[in-house]
């Protein structure tokens, strides 16, 4: 993740506000269960890339002896798989 934990509540905090001043939405909810919904939002796209790169390394741990043995670069071979699955997947990182 990219963003630090704990700026997510005060960037919900900010887009919810931005929102509201532009007057483009009516609330449904309270301002703090929207903000919450907003925050928890955030988390999940901001851990799209954690999870994937935790995805590459149990992909690459089959490969984990050649690697060792210096016939394959760890580092190519995790770029390559994460430009692969993201490719396959339309994810947006």
């Amino acid at each position: 993740m990219r963003v630090p934990k704990g700026w997510v509540p005060v960037l919900a905090k900010e887009i919810l506000e931005d929102i509201l001043k532009r007057n483009q939405v009516d609330l449904l909810k309270s301002r703090e269960e929207v903000a919450s919904d907003l925050e928890e939002i955030i988390l999940e796209e901001l851990m799209v890339e954690d999870r994937l790169n935790a995805e590459v390394r149990e992909i690459l741990k089959k490969f984990e002896s050649e690697i060792e043995k210096g016939r394959m670069d760890y580092r190519r071979l995790f770029d390559m798989t994460k430009q692969k699955l993201v490719k396959e997947r339309s994810i947006v990182l």
